[in-house]
């Protein structure tokens, strides 16, 4: 696959809010030749995730939203986790849907791993914190969860903002958006280490 293809998987409870509001801001820097596709998961909720690993046959999704948050996974080249940071890591709706990746593991005639591997994944997020080491949790899951997928890792785009809006008066994300996008991100490692 040489064209790039975004999907923005936005982990929020509600539209517009800070993490969203910056990801776009990143998202602006792309080339228009990039095609994006954007995913909230509070519009297109996934049931919660049944581990069925030794228990039964696995199938592809056909419909519902399982099924357009498989395709589009399975189509991006670029997947970006846009989730705040609920309790110093991924929000419910993120989780589920990472919990979901175990199940596609097992799908028959896709090779979902072998498909993500070289793949990249990015984050973004918006702490009410200044401090932002809260929000290493967040960022080793998806570390952890690029390595062991063989994808690479864009690290976490982090922003500042409690009340809807407050992440554009974060002068210093706000400059990082800009370029985010634009690294080339090595290979994910196990295990993240923080600072």
């Amino acid at each position: 696959m040489t064209d790039r293809r975004f999907l923005f998987v936005l982990g929020s409870s509600r539209n517009d809010g800070n993490t969203e509001l910056l990801a776009r801001r990143a998202a602006e820097q792309l080339s228009p030749d990039i095609e994006q596709q954007w995913i909230s998961l509070a519009e297109h909720p996934l049931p919660d995730f049944t581990d069925l690993r030794h228990d039964s046959d696995h199938s592809r999704p056909t419909d519902g939203t399982e099924a357009l948050l498989f395709d589009a996974t399975l189509a991006a080249t670029d997947i970006v986790i846009a989730s705040p940071l609920y309790w110093y890591s991924v929000s419910a709706h993120t989780k589920r849907y990472l919990d979901h990746w175990s199940g596609w593991l097992r799908t028959p005639g896709v090779e979902f791993k072998a498909t993500l591997s070289g793949r990249t994944l990015w984050g973004v997020t918006a702490l009410a914190h200044e401090e932002t080491e809260v929000a290493a949790p967040l960022i080793g899951t998806l570390n952890n969860s690029a390595a062991y997928m063989g994808m690479r890792f864009g690290g976490v785009l982090l922003g500042n903002g409690s009340k809807p809006g407050d992440v554009l008066h974060d002068t210093a994300a706000l400059t990082r958006a800009k370029t985010f996008f634009a690294q080339e991100p090595p290979l994910a490692r196990f295990p993240y280490a923080t600072a």
